[in-house]
């Protein structure tokens, strides 16, 4: 069974590396200064059965097991050099989750199917500009329409990935009072074409070919159905979620701590100093074997966290969740000291636009906060671990 996952996960890295140095790598620089990928994208992926991977067959995917996800996520990574790029293409990830475990078999079939096409884009809406890490405190409001049960949503979303285009939001909204803190948040999926939602563009330091946006509700009607779970059973969703979300960025960070790793290398090799190839400086090489040694230890504690993961334990058991957070932590902490080492090694070129060590050291940030910061994440895996 392992040399039949070995055989799958190489087959599938070649075909992840051949396409993302055909199609995504020569247009990255392009697309950051556009502020967002091409919809065609989408549906380049979708057709060799990258979008669909971890999805049952009967809604259009292909099931798949952490390992072969990860593996994915880490050689795009590697290839690619851009989390932009990555964010835009895969918000699916985050956002379908929670409709494929709490969904009715009615809204699935009409949400899920198209965005795997690549046909539609989703999106998940949780963070506001008062509630980031700290969930229960959320303030957007959905509210029962007496007269034809439909919930009214009001409120603001801010930070959401794809939100520009996103064609289904999965949102966190309170149902019940704010006195019910956790108990009373719900899930809801929002089409992205509901009246009186509206989208403004955010700039940031990093993922600039992510389409980033902050998303207002003024009386945004949506139908009951599409409600996901029990109401108030919102908080547990979105916990679950988080579980995936933080295995999938450790998998990314392994990536692009490769990719400065390797740009360093090679400019190593090929830079001449003082009449020598940098390389040959002893200072050059410690810097260089301090990277491979974070790379190395994340290689493997990706491994095993992945193989518990597949195992059935990343939502059940508390052990697995408080590694998945600490793993999280490392991965993105070793992403940080390669991209800031490989910057140093290139030296002025490091500096400048063009290099995948330059866009990864600017990307460094939105990894080690996005899915939880540090500070929850330690705090969290403490509590698992009954600290």
């Amino acid at each position: 069974m392992k040399e039949e996952l070995q055989r799958d996960i190489e087959a599938l890295t070649d075909t992840v590396r051949r396409f993302t140095l055909e199609r995504i790598a020569p247009h990255v620089a392009q697309w950051e200064e556009a502020g967002e990928i091409p919809r065609e994208l989408y549906r380049e992926a979708a057709s060799i059965g990258l979008l669909g991977l971890g999805y049952p067959e009967a809604l259009g995917g292909t099931p798949a097991p952490f390992a072969l996800r990860n593996a994915m996520s880490t050689t795009m990574a590697h290839a690619s050099g851009s989390g932009g790029v990555m964010a835009s293409l895969f918000s699916l990830n985050i956002g379908l989750p929670p409709v494929l475990r709490h969904g009715s078999e009615d809204v699935q079939r009409e949400v899920i199917p198209r965005v795997l096409r690549g046909e539609k884009i989703a999106a998940l809406a949780i963070t506001e500009p008062g509630a980031g890490s700290d969930v229960a405190a959320l303030r957007t409001t959905a509210k029962r329409d007496p007269g034809s049960g439909d919930w009214i949503i009001d409120g603001e979303k801010v930070f959401i990935t794809s939100g520009m285009r996103a064609d289904w939001i999965t949102m966190a909204v309170r149902t019940g009072d704010s006195g019910k803190g956790a108990g009373g948040i719900s899930m809801i999926v929002v089409p992205g074409d509901a009246a009186g939602l509206s989208r403004t563009k955010l700039e940031k330091m990093g993922w600039w070919s992510s389409d980033t946006a902050h998303l207002r509700m003024d009386n945004v009607r949506v139908p009951a159905r599409y409600l996901l779970g029990e109401e108030g059973g919102g908080f547990r969703i979105i916990m679950t979620n988080f579980n995936g979300e933080r295995l999938g960025m450790s998998a990314m960070a392994l990536g692009f701590a490769q990719a400065c790793y390797d740009e360093a290398l090679e400019w190593a090799r090929q830079r001449r100093t003082f009449g020598s190839a940098l390389v040959e400086k002893q200072v050059i090489r410690h810097k260089l074997m301090d990277m491979r040694m974070r790379i190395e230890s994340t290689r493997a504690w990706l491994d095993a966290v992945t193989a518990l993961a597949d195992a059935g334990k990343l939502d059940s058991d508390p052990d697995c969740v408080a590694q998945v957070c600490l793993l999280k932590n490392h991965a993105t902490q070793a992403m940080q000291f390669c991209a800031d080492q490989a910057v140093q090694i290139l030296g002025g070129m490091g500096y400048m636009r063009g290099t995948k060590s330059e866009r990864i050291y600017r990307e460094v940030k939105v990894m080690m906060i996005g899915g939880g910061a540090e500070e929850i994440m330690k705090d969290l895996a403490a509590r698992q671990l009954g600290l």
